[in-house]
């Protein structure tokens, strides 16, 4: 018997639920055996609930085991007793895991409670909380605390915590009341909060200070007046502290990201503006580039986002060409979002002006391009690499911008191939897998182990019935783009690299497969998606051609043997192994692939059935016998394949049906057994070993249904029948006969964990007969199933009901349907609605009283069940006869808005339902819609769906209602039909289509008329699709200049657009005729019909986006005053000489020794001296450890007065830009190079020295000596003699 679970038990957690009463409570140490069916949950007190559910669950996963393994040794042959132990102990299984899942739900129940409870005392507070004229008074009260506690002595030690008590509360009145927040002003609430800021104040101060500010800003108006406070020191100042001071530095950064939240603000259409001062931006990016800090993720996140709202912002202080070092080298976890940021910023002219071609987004590809002779340790990061790239690859952005400079980047990727290491090799041909989109199924890694494919079998694989639409391609958009992709990869010389591992690698090996294995998935893909002349060209293979036919080399000759053998197995066995995604149906057709299976299966069962037809007398009674069935009442005994044979074959012949009822009484016997109050069948466990009895049993009445003497026998002589009958009495409401039974047959607990289940696929059966049906209604089962269905506790035994009835008939079952899709509980009706939808699904043929019936459901009240129709509906509308059946029944879909759009879309491409539509008056009311709004919506859906089916993450793939082909649209819809053609000929819309192309088709600046353009090209491109929409496309001579954006738009998003909307046009005909003119060739079926794939002859003119000059900013750094004094100049000089590595350990030892000298003290304790190192290190890219080394020198604590004279200290050293600087020597003393010309036989230390000291007069121009001699230094290497 399995051990129960107790530990030392604690104080009770008031969640409990009294158990039933065959469970034993016990409390004990340890694990112990308490009986059969004792359970203990001691273990459960005095935990958090949380805890306890994880436990439960993992008892629950413990029982579940030992219950399958009981089912599991059920299907062993056993004696009698050891199956009576397994049986005990599957029943003692049951009985724990009933217990457990108890407690699992008080426990939820008393969590919710919880919950709710403390939402309702949330809900209460806020309801109860001050009005706005109190909150305002609270508020101004805590303000006015702040401005007393400003005049308390600064070592009071309580005033820290007055502060945070008095800023608390004003955080909370300005969270809750936004009202407030409008009423005061930033200064208001900023000037009395900026004093606990200040250095000597806790951590846990300046971080509610910071939480006060933060929630001050409303607006952008509010942002720009918190930038006039004196603020940006503090927020500096706060990002340089290390670590433990992390609450402090969260909420500076939470400031930062709601300064940049609200205050952004949009120039129509133009660039947006952030309004963040450099000083803190190049702060910020300094902790974004310290690898240790805790919130680097968090701003490297940021400054993605501020990058793409203002670049020129994040280019001054420094920031994309870190993000460009985070890209290569970073972390790996957040380089997709860096390289989606860089694909934005590349789909703008004005933005990718910030990069340089071929040296700064090309950092991305150095992981894979640089990988060679780095050893087997560096394959994770390429591995992460190639996550990026395939990223980047599957963008229009990222494709076009690697194909500029004759394709130099995607080039490299490609010989990357040819490098001699296998690491690199495998590591980037699995990323060609995933770029192209190559699935892998099971099989291939047979075909890449060696073995013969023709020895696979695709062994527990369902067979999908094939579609009569099955040779029928459907365009889309991923096939239409890989496509593309294929035909660029192909040009630099993928086939050829592939070639060269095959040549090099030895024959056979895993490399070598894997790379035929790629090239015959081109091969099969540029079959489907190419047009003829370019699938020829790359079908060729010239190179494995000429190493098969090369009469010089055997080895040679042998591997391009091996290699066509390979490509050749792979094709012939590719339809066996893969048949393909065929569209679910229930017909099956003749000539399908599994047809001889289907046909020897069926003689085989004819064959069975004639055997048992023509048995003799004695051979019967000897198989009655050996069933067992006459000599014990233990079914257990029974031989059940014996008496599956009987029934499914010879009781099927009427003498022998006879025979069996009258004379051996062998069906009397047999129907006992699933008598009801027998109790023998009805009280069997519902597991998985004994369902074979309720196949049985329905197997059963399908033979006494077919013999007259069956039917007589079920239905007069036998009482299974009447004790259904008074089974379903027991719970019948309107039957007051019925006796009171503490257990029916049909509770919820019998129906769930026995076979009294069975019995509703038993009547189920019946009701599949004419006969079976005269038979449930002289025994008003179906009135039964009436008032049973008004029961509000018994939605199993209803849903059971509806599944197993028989609906092929009309009458009683397609009424107790009917009742169940109006019921008045939820959860029925969308069972009921979905086994409808199902119904209609597996269909063969339209049906209108099942149509009629899901129409229906589009009217009811709840949302779920109109949503759940309206899917179904568009499901089955992919039939053109459902279709036309539907628009004749005339539905009105008001109603549903835009839950209906779907499915009037498809009403609107057949003649009678556009025409009931139109006299409806929604056409021209959609169209209106369409016209204004739903364009642009329809963009951002493809779009959408695109970044997702490309995604790395298949969890968000395809949550949208369309995989892969084209959505429908309005204008496409419309355009289908003649009289759409002529509504949308009146109305002029296609006109002004026609006109904004002309006049906007080269906009590359305006983010709204971009949007809006892409949306009309959509739209012409979806009525160009049509053979009716095609005439307009002609009129206007739409399709060169829908040509010429393909070919010369600066946005890539936009020739992306051009490019499907141009292999829309090609679905028809007449289209792809139009297109070849202009030397766009579209794919066609071997019947020559159009697939709606189409790409550019000449590919490098679509794909390549021209060249750019590189963005030069103006260095307009407000320049300062040179100080006078020697000391400072030579202190500032060693902090500026901090910002380069190469000296920086010399000027921190200069820097060092100068704040142990008396003369220097001045130095570091002046506030002016400090503005000139905060304007130092806001104007030049310092490490966040320099920039804390450089604050800790200052013997200064930043508070108001300090800050006053910073700001000060500011107007006075402002220069004049109109002024040249004065002549000093400072610009000497700022050079990278310093005094590395000095003499080189003193020590370090002299060195130093005569930095802080050897220029203490000012040097004459003339006599100064170069710091370093530029000249080239002449060496000759070689072999000595």
């Amino acid at each position: 018997m399995p051990a129960h679970l107790a530990t030392p038990s604690s104080t009770s957690l008031n969640i409990s639920s009294p158990a039933p009463s065959f469970i034993t409570l016990a409390v004990n140490d340890g694990l112990s055996d308490a009986g059969s069916d004792s359970l203990s949950f001691a273990n459960l007190e005095g935990r958090e609930p949380k805890e306890q559910l994880e436990l439960l669950e993992a008892l629950i996963v413990k029982e579940n085991r030992i219950r399958d393994g009981a089912e599991n040794l059920l299907d062993m042959p056993l004696d009698d007793k050891l199956r009576e132990k397994v049986v005990s102990e599957l029943n003692t299984a049951s009985i724990r895991i009933k217990a457990i899942m108890d407690k699992k739900s008080s426990i939820e129940a008393a969590l919710k409670r919880t919950h709710r409870r403390r939402k309702e005392v949330e809900l209460e507070t806020d309801e109860r909380g001050e009005d706005f004229r109190s909150a305002l008074h609270n508020a101004r009260d805590c303000i006015s605390s702040l401005d007393s506690l400003k005049s308390e002595p600064s070592d009071s030690s309580n005033l820290d915590r007055q502060l945070i008590e008095v800023m608390t509360g004003l955080v909370g009145i300005l969270r809750r009341n936004l009202r407030v927040r409008y009423e005061l002003s930033v200064p208001e609430i900023v000037q009395p909060v900026l004093f606990t800021l200040a250095d000597k104040r806790t951590k846990q101060c300046r971080a509610v200070a910071y939480r006060v500010i933060r929630y001050s800003l409303v607006d952008a108006d509010s942002v720009k007046k918190l930038k006039e406070q004196e603020l940006e020191w503090y927020i500096i100042r706060s990002l340089h502290r290390d670590n433990k001071f992390a609450v402090e530095k969260e909420q500076v950064i939470k400031l930062i990201r709601a300064i940049v939240e609200v205050g952004t603000v949009s120039n129509s259409g133009g660039p947006r503006s952030v309004p963040l001062s450099e000083p803190v931006l190049r702060a910020f990016i300094a902790v974004a580039e310290q690898a240790d800090d805790p919130f680097r993720f968090i701003c490297i996140q940021t400054l993605a986002e501020l990058v793409i709202l203002d670049t020129d912002l994040v280019d001054r202080a420094g920031g994309i060409r870190f993000l460009l070092h985070a890209v290569g080298e970073g972390p790996v976890e957040i380089t997709p979002l860096l390289a989606s940021t860089f694909l934005y910023i590349i789909d703008s002219p004005r933005t990718r002006a910030y990069l340089h071609v071929g040296t700064d987004l090309e950092i991305v590809l150095t992981a894979v391009t640089d990988a060679y002779g780095k050893g087997p340790d560096h394959a994770e990061r390429m591995k992460s690499c190639t996550r990026v790239i395939q990223l980047m690859l599957r963008t229009w952005s990222g494709l076009m911008y690697f194909c500029m400079e004759d394709m130099r980047a995607i080039r490299s990727l490609v010989d990357t191939l040819r490098l001699p290491s296998l690491e690199t090799r495998e590591v980037v041909l699995n990323m060609f897998f995933e770029i192209l989109n190559i699935k892998s199924p099971e099989w291939y890694q047979t075909f890449i182990a060696g073995r013969r494919l023709t020895t696979y079998h695709r062994a527990g694989l369902k067979h999908e019935p094939e579609s009569p639409e099955r040779n029928v391609q459907t365009f889309k958009l991923t096939d239409q783009y890989i496509a593309l992709l294929i035909l660029v990869f192909t040009n630099v010389g993928l086939l050829e690299a592939l070639v060269s591992i095959i040549d090099e690698v030895p024959t056979g090996s895993i490399l070598s497969r894997k790379a035929t294995l790629l090239i015959g998935e081109i091969l099969q893909m540029a079959n489907r998606v190419f047009p003829l002349s370019v699938a020829a060209r790359i079908q060729a293979l010239p190179s494995i051609f000429s190493m098969a036919s090369s009469r010089d080399d055997g080895q040679q000759r042998l591997v391009g043997a091996s290699t066509l053998s390979a490509l050749d197995s792979f094709n012939r066995n590719r339809t066996r192994l893969e048949p393909g995604v065929v569209k679910t149906s229930s017909r099956l057709r003749a000539n399908s692939v599994d047809d001889a299976v289907r046909r020897g299966q069926r003689q085989v069962e004819q064959a069975k059935l004639k055997l048992g037809m023509q048995m003799d007398d004695r051979t019967f009674q000897s198989s009655l016998l050996e069933t067992q069935v006459m000599l014990t009442k233990d079914h257990a005994k029974w031989n059940f394949d014996t008496l599956q044979e009987i029934i499914e074959g010879p009781l099927l012949h009427p003498k022998r049906m006879d025979e069996a009822i009258k004379g051996a009484r062998f069906i009397r016997r047999l129907m006992t057994f699933f008598h009801p109050f027998s109790h023998r069948f009805s009280d069997m466990h519902r597991i998985k070993v004994n369902l074979r009895w309720v196949r049985l049993g329905c197997s059963l009445l399908t033979t006494l249904m077919a013999n007259p003497d069956g039917i007589r026998y079920l239905s007069l002589e036998d009482p299974f029948m009447s004790q259904i009958v008074k089974c379903f009495a027991q719970l019948d409401p309107f039957n007051s006969q019925a006796a009171p039974d503490s257990d029916p047959m049909f509770s919820k607990r019998r129906i769930a964990e026995t076979l009294t289940y069975g019995y509703l696929e038993m009547l189920g059966t019946l009701s599949k007969h004419k006969e079976g049906i005269e038979i449930l209604e002289n025994y008003k089962i179906f009135t039964a199933f009436y008032h049973l269905s008004d029961l509000k506790s018994r939605e199993d035994l209803i849903k059971g009901i509806i599944e197993n009835l028989d609906y092929s008939a009309d009458g009683h079952p397609r009424i107790v349907l009917s009742k169940a899709l109006t019921s008045s509980h939820k959860r029925v009706q969308v069972y009921a609605t979905q086994h409808l939808g199902d119904l209609i699904r597996n269909s063969p043929a339209a049906n209108s009283w099942t149509l009629r019936l899901l129409l229906t459901q589009l009217y009811d009240p709840s949302v779920e069940v109109r949503k759940l129709a309206v899917d179904y509906l568009e499901e089955a509308c992919e039939s053109k006869d459902i279709l036309e059946m539907m628009v004749e029944m005339r539905p009105v879909m008001d109603h549903l808005g835009e839950m209906g759009n779907a499915l009037l879309l498809k009403f609107m491409s057949t003649p009678t339902g556009f025409r009931y539509l139109y006299n409806a008056g929604y056409i021209d009311r959609e169209m209106d819609i369409w016209f204004k709004e739903h364009n642009i919506y329809y963009v951002v859906q493809v779009e959408v769906f695109l970044a997702q089916v490309f995604s790395s993450n298949e969890e968000e793939a395809h949550t949208l209602g369309f995989e892969g082909t084209v959505p429908p649209h309005f204008y496409g819809e419309m355009a289908k039909t003649e009289l759409g053609c002529q509504v949308l000929q009146e109305k002029g819309h296609f006109a002004e289509f026609a006109q904004f192309i002309r006049q906007y088709g080269h906009e590359s600046g305006d983010t709204e008329l971009i949007m809006k353009l892409k949306s009309v090209l959509w739209a012409v491109g979806n009525i160009g699709a049509t053979e009716g929409g095609l005439f307009f496309l002609e009129e206007e001579e739409i399709i060169p200049a829908v040509l010429s954006i393909a070919n010369e738009s600066l946005i890539p998003s936009i020739r992306g657009t051009c490019f499907f909307v141009l292999g829309l046009i090609s679905t028809t005909s007449q289209g792809a005729e139009i297109l070849d003119d202009y030397h766009w060739e579209a794919t066609l079926t071997p019947m020559g019909l159009p697939t709606g794939l189409c790409i550019p002859i000449d590919v490098d003119e679509f794909i390549s986006l021209p060249p750019w000059k590189q963005y030069t900013r103006n260095e307009a750094n407000a320049q300062l005053i040179p100080p006078t004094s020697e000391s400072d100049l030579e202190a500032l000089t060693a902090i500026q000489k901090l910002a380069n590595t190469v000296i920086a350990n010399a000027a921190s030892r200069s820097l060092a020794r100068m704040k142990s000298r008396p003369e220097y003290r001045s130095v570091f304790t002046s506030p002016t001296m400090l503005y000139r190192v905060f304007h130092t290190i806001s104007t030049s890219r310092y490490r966040l450890p320099v920039r804390r080394y450089i604050m800790d020198l200052f013997n200064i604590e930043l508070n108001t007065e300090v800050v006053a004279a910073m700001v000060e200290a500011s107007k006075k050293l402002q220069a004049n830009p109109s002024h040249p600087p004065p002549k000093t020597d400072l610009n000497r003393r700022l050079s990278m190079f310093g005094h590395l010309g000095g003499r080189s036989s003193e020590s370090d230390d002299d060195e130093d020295d005569d930095e802080m000291n050897g220029d203490s007069q000012p040097a004459a121009p003339k006599k100064e000596v170069p710091a370093i001699v530029l000249r080239p230094v002449h060496r000759i290497v070689g072999f000595g003699c």
